[in-house]
C-alpha cells in the first residue's frame, strides 16, 4: 500500500510539474506583456560609447532601438561589464546581449546565438610611403618587412599565420603599434576592426589599407538563454528582413567605415 501511494504521489508530482512547465510564458511573451526589451551591452568604440550629453549612442545602440521599435516595444539598455555579461543574462538580469559578440563554440556552450547581424575581424593599415609598392599578402610575407601589433592580442596569431617572414614589433597597446607605423619604424599595423580603418580615415596622408578583404573574419550576433526559441525566431526574422532591406549595412557603414560621428563623442572613450 505504501508503494503504491508513493508511486501515485510522484506521478502527481510529474503531473503537476508539467502543467506548471506548459503554464510558463515563453521568453516572447513576457517581452511583449512588459512592453520593453531590456538590452545588454558593454561600451566599445564605435559599438556603444557615451556622446557628449552622456546617452548611449553607436551600433549597437542603433540596431537595439530599431528592433525595439520594429516592434513596438520600449527600449532599455543595460550596461554591464564585459567579463560579467554572460552571467549577468542567464540571471535574468535583461532579455538579450547585443554587444558585438563574435559566436564561438565556448560562448554557444552558456548562451543560444541568433543569426550573425554584423561581421569584424582583423585588417592591415599601412605606411603610404614605406609600403607604396606593396598590395598582396605576399608583399608583405618578406624579412624586410616590419609589422607593428599589440602584445597578448589575437593579432599576435594573425600576423603570425599570414605573415610568417615579417619581422614582428609587439607594444603593450594599439596606440603605440600604430605610432610606430607613423613614425616610419614599420610598414603596417594590425589591428581589430575598425581600429585600422578608422586609423587610416584620421591619417589619411600617411595610412591607407591596402586590402579589400580583411585577415580575419568573425561573426557578431544577438545572445539569449538556452531554450528560448520563440525568442529566437523573433530575432533571426528582424536580422533577415534588416539585412534584405540594407538598414543595417547602412548602419554599420556609418559607424566602422567613418568617423562622421566622432564630434559626439565624449572624450576618454
Amino acid at each position: 500500500m505504501k508503494r503504491l501511494l508513493s508511486a501515485l504521489i510522484a506521478v502527481m508530482a510529474l503531473t503537476m510539474a508539467s502543467v506548471s512547465t506548459a503554464a510558463e510564458k515563453s521568453a516572447l511573451v513576457e517581452v511583449k506583456e512588459r512592453g520593453t526589451l531590456r538590452v545588454g551591452l558593454s561600451t566599445f568604440v564605435p559599438w556603444a560609447m557615451r556622446d557628449k550629453q552622456g546617452e548611449l549612442v553607436g551600433f549597437e545602440v542603433d540596431v537595439a532601438r530599431q528592433l525595439a521599435k520594429d516592434a513596438g516595444l520600449k527600449i532599455e539598455f543595460i550596461p554591464t561589464a564585459w567579463d560579467g555579461i554572460i552571467p549577468a543574462l542567464l540571471a535574468g538580469k535583461f532579455d538579450v546581449i547585443i554587444g558585438g559578440m563574435s559566436i564561438t563554440p565556448e560562448r554557444n556552450m552558456s548562451v543560444l546565438f541568433t543569426s550573425p547581424y554584423a561581421h569584424s575581424g582583423v585588417q592591415l593599415a599601412a605606411h603610404k610611403e614605406l609600403a607604396a609598392d606593396k598590395s598582396s599578402f605576399e608583399d608583405y610575407n618578406k624579412r624586410s618587412v616590419t609589422l607593428a601589433v599589440r602584445r597578448g592580442a589575437y593579432t599576435v596569431q594573425t600576423a603570425k599565420k599570414y605573415f610568417p617572414k615579417a619581422k614582428l614589433r609587439q607594444f603593450d597597446d594599439e596606440a603605440q603599434a600604430f605610432q610606430e607605423v607613423l613614425n616610419g619604424n614599420a610598414h603596417a599595423a594590425l589591428a581589430s576592426s575598425p581600429k585600422p580603418e578608422h586609423m587610416a580615415i584620421q591619417y589619411k596622408d600617411k595610412l591607407y589599407i591596402p586590402f579589400d578583404e580583411r585577415l580575419s573574419r568573425g561573426s557578431e550576433a544577438f545572445a539569449i538563454r538556452h531554450g528560448e526559441f520563440d525568442l529566437l525566431n523573433f530575432f533571426n526574422n528582424w536580422i533577415l528582413l534588416r539585412t534584405e532591406d540594407g538598414w543595417l549595412k547602412e548602419r554599420h557603414d556609418y559607424w566602422f567605415t567613418t568617423l562622421d560621428w566622432e564630434n559626439q563623442i565624449a572624450k576618454g572613450q
